[in-house]
């Protein structure tokens, strides 16, 4: 009888987890980026405000055939935002790229040559871009570590240094994403 009750437990919690809401992409960015619906939150979300965040990344993805999860937090930015009616032109992102995520900064087949793979953040880049979306490489990674300037994917932005490209954000109203 002993062994019967945490059994009980899990069968009374297995139709709970089967109804987990499920998260979705869009309407800005549709590749990625998926998040769930709050429909009524406690602290609510100002439709009628400037969203303007600067997000830092700094660490390519583990595995270079896999995209950057810190990419993937823009769009979800952008995405959750608009789902819960913020109008599109009152969000904005800008994306602060440098140390080892400068190499996924570049194009198809520069990226290619290097690990040998297709980048799995170029669909993202593109969308990013396309939608308004600032994606800003660290001049001073790319000096220090090589990386062709002439071989950055479409809309990638050269700077002369992350710290400049925060600076110059900051005073355009953006704020600093913490992670």
């Amino acid at each position: 009888m002993r062994h019967l009750s945490p059994l009980i437990a899990l069968a009374l919690l297995a139709p709970a987890a089967g109804a987990q809401q499920r998260s979705q992409s869009g309407p800005i960015i549709h590749s990625t980026g998926a998040v769930y619906a709050l429909p009524s939150p406690d602290f609510e979300t100002a439709r009628d405000q400037e969203y303007k965040v600067a997000f830092e990344i700094g660490s390519a993805s583990p595995s270079p055939d896999r995209l950057n999860v810190s990419l993937n937090t823009v769009a979800r930015y952008l995405n959750m935002h608009a789902q819960a009616g913020v109008p599109t032109d009152q969000i904005h992102a800008a994306v602060v790229v440098h140390g080892t995520a400068g190499w996924e900064m570049l194009d198809d087949d520069a990226y290619r040559e290097r690990p040998g793979v297709e980048n799995p953040n170029s669909e993202l880049i593109r969308e990013l871009v396309a939608s308004g979306a600032q994606v800003i490489l660290c001049g001073q990674t790319a000096a220090g570590r090589g990386i062709p300037t002439d071989r950055l994917a479409d809309g990638v932005q050269l700077s002369l240094s992350a710290m400049t490209a925060f600076l110059v954000l900051q005073e355009e109203g953006y704020r600093v994403n913490p992670w």
